[in-house]
């Protein structure tokens, strides 16, 4: 078994390749990763080719020989590149590996973002069986493709794809920032824009959380996934008969509700909460689908989730990544 990683670089990518090599069932497997601006540190059972996944050469060259493909590299809010590398660069994938005489099964790793998460309302429980639905800009538009493409190459070639569809996904200390009025966030909203200058100050100072309400003025719903829980999803998934053809949803059992954050955050570590109106619109992603065909169970619960972001602590050498997402 050789599977190539693009995106291995990154949160996932990272996670799943120890997950892979650490896993008895597959101590024969080796990984090939795609890197384009970072790369890993080859080993005996890692290789690694550098390129851009919008270069058919390069995408060429990586899927020699290559039984699967585990699909994680993407672009965020950038139109310049987004096409090139979210578009383009799947097809050439899909391209080399339906016409790869060693190719086995495709695994891609989409996102809510293509059903819209909070930004529309959902009349019940977001299904495999929600339309898509991209919410304003690139990235979501990109997720949409995304999943359309490997979908119709099923069809056409009835090559065997696997989508696995990810919520917002957590590791380490990203959700303790997700909730910061400071220059530390990590995604979005921005809270401190809700704010004054002086409030957003004393709320980051004092560690406040945001008590973010829905359209409705209810707490919000949204939903999440530890990269754990998506690494064993994928692990899962691969060779597994069940997920041919299939679309999952992976995320925690229930969303994240921000009224039961500011609850627990106070109760636990007695911090303070403010509510933020909003016009954004709770969902729930239902995982039932995952846990029947996959066998598969999401560790994380929130309190779980809450606790290991509070407790972990940075290296003096480990940046904070300030992210926002489209």
């Amino acid at each position: 078994m050789l599977i190539l990683v693009t995106g291995a670089t990154g949160k996932v990518g990272r996670r799943f390749i120890t997950g892979l090599l650490d896993e008895p069932r597959f101590s024969n497997a080796r990984i090939r990763a795609l890197c384009h601006n970072r790369a890993l540190e080859e080993t005996d059972r890692i290789d690694v080719v550098k390129g851009s996944i919008a270069d058919s050469a390069v995408v060429a060259a990586a899927m020699e020989g290559v039984t699967h493909v585990l699909h994680l590299a993407t672009c965020k809010e950038t139109p310049d590149t987004v096409m090139d590398v979210t578009v383009k660069g799947l097809f050439w994938l899909l391209e080399a590996f339906r016409t790869s005489p060693t190719a086995e099964q495709f695994i891609l790793i989409g996102g809510d973002a293509g059903i819209g998460h909070f930004f529309y309302r959902h009349d019940g429980p977001v299904t495999e069986a929600t339309p898509h639905r991209a919410y304003p800009g690139c990235y979501a538009l990109s997720k949409v493709l995304e999943e359309v493409m490997l979908e119709q190459f099923a069809i056409q070639y009835g090559i065997n794809t696997c989508c696995l569809r990810a919520p917002w996904i957590m590791e380490k200390d990203d959700f303790k920032f997700t909730l910061s009025f400071g220059d530390d966030l990590f995604g979005g909203p921005d809270w401190k824009t809700f704010v004054s200058p002086a409030e957003a100050e004393r709320y980051a100072r004092a560690g406040t959380v945001p008590l973010l309400r829905d359209a409705d003025g209810r707490p919000l719903k949204r939903n999440f996934v530890h990269v754990d829980d998506l690494v064993s999803a994928i692990l899962a998934a691969i060779d597994n008969p069940r997920a041919k053809g299939e679309l999952f949803n992976i995320a925690m059992d229930r969303p994240v509700d921000y009224g039961e954050v500011a609850a627990y955050l106070a109760r636990t570590r007695g911090l303070g909460s403010v509510d933020i109106a909003s016009q954004f619109h709770s969902n729930w992603m239902d995982n039932s689908k995952a846990k029947y065909l996959l066998d598969w169970r999401p560790v994380y619960d929130l309190e779980k989730l809450i606790d290991s972001a509070w407790e972990y602590r940075r290296s003096g050498e480990e940046p904070r990544i300030v992210w926002y997402p489209g």
